[in-house]
Order: C-alpha cells, then structure tokens, then sequence
C-alpha cells in the first residue's frame, strides 16, 4: 500500500462515526434551567452512571436512548440542579420534637407542651423549638410558668427559632442545679426577673448551663441505633422531597466537637444516602484538634464526591433576635443590654483564625451583627497578611447585618457570603424596631452583593427556618412576609431574580464547597444531580412559589424521590 493509499484509509476512519454512548436515564420535554452561562436553556438531559453525558435539544439527546435506557417524560415541567443547602443542621428527624414554627398565641405554645407531656412518663425530656417571640400576639418572651403547669414531672426545654435562647421549664432547671445565685457564663446570659430569679430563658453560652439534662441513657444500644437510623432515614426522604440533592453540615454553637461521619457514611455503605455531604469541624479548636481536622480532611478529601470534610464552623456573635448579635451602636428598643455578646475577645478569636488558615483549612464563622461581620473580616485579613494569600474561600455563616462599606472587602478578600434568605422576611418583622431604618441599609444585601462581585451561598439555617428551598427563594424575590403583603417589599433595592436565587441555591453553594467544577450546573461532564418542580418558578405569580413542589429529584444518576 503507498502512502496515498494509506492516507486515503486514514480519511475514511477519521471520517466515521464515533459510537455514541448509550445512557441509563434519559429525561426528556422538560424546560431545562441549566445555570450553565454557554447553554443556559435545555429540553432534554442524558445520564450515564453518576455523570451527565449530554443536555440538549429533544433530538439531540435522541440518539442516547437505547433499549435499556430509562426514559422520564417531564411533560415540560422546570427542572434545575439540584439544590445545595450551604447551611443546614440536619441529621435526624425526631417524630417527638415539639415544633412550635410560626405560632402566635403563648396558649396554644402551652397546649403543644401538654400534648407532648400526655404522651410521655414521668421524667422524661420534653424537646421541642422553633418558637419566635416576635410572633407571639404580646411580643413578649415566654417564661418557665409558660409551661409549668402543663409539665409539673417532666424537664422541657425549648428552643428559640434561631437556636441561640432556649425556654427551660422549673424541673429542667431543677435538675441543672440553676438558682438566683448562678452567674452568667462569659458570652451568656441568663434572663430574671426584678427579683434576680431565673425566668427560664438562657441566652448564649448559658444554655450549656441547661445542657446535659439532654444526655438520656439509651435503654439498650441497640435500641437506640435503631431509633438514629429510623430518624435518618425519615430526614433524608424528606431531604428528597424537596429537591435537595446536597447539604452542607455545620456544627452549632452547643456542640463541642466537630460533626461525626459515621452515619453518612453507613447510609453510603448501604447504597441508601440520598445527598451529598460537606460536614464540618469546631472552632476553636487547639493545636492538636487542628491536627485532628487535618487528618478527617485525608480521610474524606475534597475529591470525594459524596462525603467530604469542609470547613471549621465557629460563631463570633448571637442574633438579632435575641438582642446577642454584636453592633457598634446600642439597640434602639434595648439601648442598656450593651453592644451585643462577644462569643471571645478579638486577640483569642484573631489567634485561632490564623493558626487554623495556616494549616490550610477552611473556615466559616457565625456572624451576624455589623461589628461581628468587622470582626471576621479583620481576623480573615490578619490570617491572609501573616500566612500569605491563597484560595481559603473562607466563609462568614448568616452575613446579615453589614456596614455598607464592609460589602466590597467581602468581594476584595474572596470571602463567601453564605446567607439563607428566609432570615430577611423572619427578621423584618423587629429588625427596624431593633436597629432603625437607616442602620440596615446593608441588611440581607444581596444586590448590593452581586453587584460588587461578592461570593454567594444560598441555604436555609434548618431547623431555624424551614428546610425547602423555596422558602428562600421566595423570600430572595420578593423581600414579603409568607402571607405575600402588599407593596414591594422590605428594602426592594436588594431583591434577586428567580434565576438569580437559583443560581445561588446551586452553583454558588457548590462553589463555596471547592465542587463548582463538577457540581451546582446540568453540563455535559457534571454530576447528574437535578430537580423538577411542578410549577415553572420563572414565571408563576412570586406568591406561588410556596405552593410550588418538587415531582422528582435525582441524585448521582439515580431517582431518589418521585412524587406520585
């Protein structure tokens, strides 16, 4: 054969056709937001394994249908990828827990409590929360007479909404040891009457004053595995449910330690997992717990794809809420309780800072006050000034309440916002009482944000705020109560697009994760994690967003919720 021949048999192959790839899950006739900036707008996804091979046109992704493939009909139904919630403390779900969200009336409160009670032996805990005083017709905090009457033998403790006041009745803080004589623990307050009495509220650090009455002995150990499992498994269908395919697990201000792996990973064992993890270390944490996180993040590396060790969560400040968060000037309904409760001093915090960043780990504090917020700017700025600049994505968790020029360092400093937008319509009901119109200006400032290139994450704070992500969504584009008021809502300046909200809950949530690469857009190449709604959310009336479900939701190729 010469040369010419040669290369005349080189033309015919190199002009064949390539095999194409066969999918195992093609889902077609769905209006496709994609969040993907060079093909924003789809009507068909193909799925191979845990990748996504090709988005496209109905007939483009034709050709990946085989005999074996399965094929969903979206019936032109929205699908995204699938939300990431960057900020939720969600392990199990307790069928007992007493859920007080969005009640009103101290009476019905009571009658929750009692229900609980008439179901439980003597002795026994009583946990529940989610109660908001400025819901309360009276506006006024509840106390442990609240509920003493209905839980004369049985110790309850309640949370506040956001998780940083807890309502404990007289048996709990009986067996707390707690009396007019108890001090206030350092960054915590414990509320009384003009008597100097214990009222029943522990603000802060002081709830771990009230703390180990929670450490009930399981009756056996097996028992009480059965019980965990029943509980994960509840929460992940619920996960499902909603359209989330990630969540990103911070520690709370009362744990101790950093959250614990294993059961993520016995759901992954058993092929039963149904989100991606980013689970999260303690801060403080000393030289040699630091090392530990080090080596949990060998253990579960960010090249993972299912569960990974992110960031060290610490909090610097309370909430607005409960009056703890810090700010530079007195509250203006509360001007002698101070300038809000410092969870450290600077120079320990700043420390800490720096010595977790030079170990390159990731860090993302709790802040929602404006100085709070100054705080952990300076301190990320100290860590990049001694340890050198790299790519920390270092996180501020809530970035509420921000002074207006504090917004362009965040963008300066490549610090990731991670907000959940529900806190805006929840808050806004005192948040003007508390600080004056003027002071809030940089409050829940997402445009302000977007428009100085800042670094967003979208989640929900569950189970401080409902876990859905709609909820955020709704309250990012419209800035309205639940109850959809008139007008155009609280400082609508700041207001989001659906498509902005999305890309949020999506790929800003993956990028502050270090997963932007493969996850948070529908692209060829990408993890096939995605979520269709029953309703178009782009162009519904923004009050039906609420109203709005998830009818399927895919996880790593695989159906893991479809509502029937």
């Amino acid at each position: 054969m010469n040369r010419y021949a040669v290369f005349a048999v080189l033309i015919v192959f190199s002009c064949s056709p390539k095999p194409t790839d066969t999918a195992d899950l093609v889902i077609r006739n769905a209006k496709i937001l994609t969040i993907d900036k060079d093909n924003p707008l789809a009507e068909a996804i193909a799925i191979k394994g845990e990748t996504i091979l090709a988005v496209g046109t109905g007939a483009e992704i034709e050709k990946f249908i085989s005999e074996a493939t399965k094929v969903i009909d979206a019936k032109g139904q929205l699908m995204t990828p699938g939300f990431n919630d960057s900020h939720a403390h969600l392990e199990g779900i307790d069928p007992d827990y007493v859920d007080l969200r969005y009640v009103t009336d101290q009476a019905v409160f009571a009658e929750k409590v009692k229900a609980r009670v008439a179901k439980s032996a003597p002795g026994e805990i009583i946990m529940g929360g989610n109660w908001e005083h400025e819901m309360f017709k009276d506006r006024q905090w509840p106390t442990k007479e609240t509920i003493d009457s209905v839980s004369p033998n049985n110790p309850v403790i309640l949370f506040r909404a956001d998780g940083h006041s807890l309502l404990a009745n007289s048996v709990a803080m009986k067996i707390a040891g707690i009396t007019a004589n108890t001090p206030n623990p350092f960054g915590g307050t414990i509320m009384r009457d003009d008597s100097g009495e214990a009222i029943g509220i522990f603000q802060e650090k002081a709830r771990g004053l009230i703390r180990y009455v929670l450490n009930e002995e399981p009756k056996t150990p097996e028992e009480e595995e059965k019980r965990k499992m029943e509980e994960w498994r509840a929460a992940m269908e619920f996960t499902a449910s909603l359209g989330i395919t990630s969540i990103q697990r911070p520690t709370t201000s009362l744990d101790t330690v950093g959250i614990d792996p294993t059961y993520y990973q016995k759901f992954k064992d058993s092929g039963e997992l149904t989100y991606r993890v980013y689970f999260c270390g303690k801060f403080p944490a000393s030289d040699a717990q630091l090392a530990g996180y080090v080596a949990m993040a060998r253990r579960y590396p960010l090249d993972n794809d299912w569960i990974r060790f992110g960031f060290l969560k610490g909090h610097i400040d309370g909430t607005l809420g409960s009056g703890t968060m810090m700010v530079f000037e007195p509250f203006e309904d509360k001007p002698d309780i101070g300038l809000g409760l410092e969870q450290m001093p600077y120079k320990q915090f700043e420390d800490r800072i720096v010595a977790a960043d030079k170990l390159g780990l990731q860090l993302g504090i709790h802040a929602i006050g404006p100085r709070a917020n100054d705080w952990v700017l300076d301190a990320f700025e100290k860590a990049r000034e001694l340890n050198g600049e790299r790519e920390s994505r270092h996180r501020i968790e809530h970035a509420q309440i921000l002074r207006e020029e504090d917004i362009p360092r965040l963008a300066e400093m490549g610090v990731v916002a991670s907000m959940q937008p529900s806190h805006a319509v929840t808050d806004k009901r005192f948040a003007e009482k508390r600080m004056g119109k003027d002071r809030l200006k940089g409050a829940y400032a997402w445009r302000s944000m977007l428009d100085a290139d800042v670094q967003m994450a979208f989640g929900s704070d569950y189970i401080v705020e409902p876990l859905n992500p709609l909820d955020g969504i709704y309250a990012a584009v419209t800035r309205k109560d639940r109850q959809g008021e008139e007008g155009e809502g609280w400082f609508p300046e700041q207001k989001l697009t659906v498509e902005e909200a999305i890309e949020f809950y999506t790929l800003g949530s993956a990028y502050a994760e270090f997963m932007e690469d493969r996850k948070g857009m529908l692209k060829a190449g990408y993890l096939a994690d995605l979520a269709v709604f029953d309703k178009d959310l782009r162009t519904i009336p923004s009050q039906e967003i609420l109203n709005t479900r998830a009818v399927l939701t895919v996880v790593g190729g695989k159906v893991v919720y479809e509502r029937r």
